[in-house]
């Protein structure tokens, strides 16, 4: 089993930038793909970045593209989210999520793969 935590949420203006972070504990993260996922009210959650155990293959979300860095420290069991050029459709609680993963290169998009999750972190982006 692994723990997540969330950490780094806040107001923020518009263009503004916050970095989010996951402290994994109970394993280590060179076993389990991670991803960052976010809910707004009202929608379904989606996911924003994701990356494999080895940290060499990413994915992001189209919405997201050239504005969000996911990275991965395994020696300190950490994964951040560096978020820039916030808009207010960013607004959301943030997730952390991780999945257990046999091969190092595999990533995962799809939020039901993931079978841990951390409690969420509130980013708000006002006008």
């Amino acid at each position: 089993q692994v723990q997540l935590v969330e950490s780094g949420g806040g107001l923020v203006q518009a263009g503004g930038s916050l970095r989010l972070s996951c402290a994994a504990s109970g394993r280590t993260l060179s076993d389990y793909a991670m991803g960052w996922f976010r809910q707004a009210p009202g929608k379904e959650r989606e996911s924003v970045a994701v990356v494999s155990r080895s940290g060499g293959r990413l994915y992001y979300a189209d919405s997201v593209k050239g504005r969000f860095t996911i990275s991965s420290d395994n020696a300190k069991n950490m994964v951040y989210l560096q978020m820039d050029s916030l808009k207010p459709e960013d607004t959301a609680v943030y997730y952390c999520a991780a999945k257990r993963a046999a091969f190092t290169s595999e990533i995962y998009y799809i939020a039901d793969s993931y079978g841990y999750w951390g409690q969420g972190t509130q980013v708000t982006v006002s006008v």
